[in-house]
């Protein structure tokens, strides 16, 4: 393998990575993440839509690590809180608070708001930048579904074990990774990306 085909993931979270890393197995690249590159300072999410959050970290940690960079950002939506948490998905109660205490927020709402849809989706996007900064593309995905009545599954990570997506009864998190990687946001957006991936490697000699 060319010892400059490596693609910076900006991201630490595990489930991420491994989520993406399956995902681009195929392109014979070596995909490292911001776990691996210590010295890099975290991005802050200012953006105000999940594109604007992917273009600022695909462009920071690039030029800051002087790698090709793939970025994303992604959130729960649900139709009954008014689409929220949206961006703020991650940090939604609170950036300590856990996924599990996360969801019970999330169900005890939904109850308390009268509004009887349990309509859902999952948002996500990503961008593209080389090793100057230079954004090269951005995409989205979006997979739509409703809210379970309880947390069910144990595989996937953050909201998964509350979504089923529209055509299946089980939840995100009860789907193997290569299930959820064909249906989910991530993958629907991730696929989108490949060929501007395929390009931009290809080229390198």
């Amino acid at each position: 393998m060319n010892s400059s085909k490596r693609l910076l993931l900006g991201t630490k979270n595990r489930g991420k990575v491994a989520e993406l890393s399956e995902m681009l197995r195929g392109l014979n690249i070596e995909v490292i993440s911001l776990a691996d590159l210590a010295s890099l300072a975290d991005v802050e999410e200012s953006g105000s839509t999940f594109a604007e959050n992917a273009r600022l970290k695909a462009v920071a940690y690039a030029r800051h690590s002087q790698m090709p960079t793939l970025a994303d950002d992604s959130g729960f939506e649900v139709e009954a809180l008014g689409w929220r948490p949206g961006v703020l998905s991650a940090r939604y109660g609170g950036a300590t608070t856990s996924f599990d205490a996360k969801i019970e927020m999330i169900l005890r709402e939904i109850g308390a708001s009268g509004i009887a849809s349990r309509a859902a989706r999952f948002s996500c996007a990503v961008a593209f930048a080389a090793p100057d900064g230079s954004l090269i593309a951005e995409t989205e995905g979006v997979v739509r579904g409703v809210v379970a009545e309880e947390p069910r599954g144990v595989g996937g990570f953050g909201y998964d074990p509350i979504f089923v997506p529209d055509g299946f009864s089980i939840s995100f998190a009860e789907m193997t990774s290569a299930e959820k990687g064909a249906l989910s946001h991530r993958g629907r957006a991730l696929l989108q990306i490949i060929p501007y991936l395929r390009t931009f490697f290809g080229n390198l000699t």
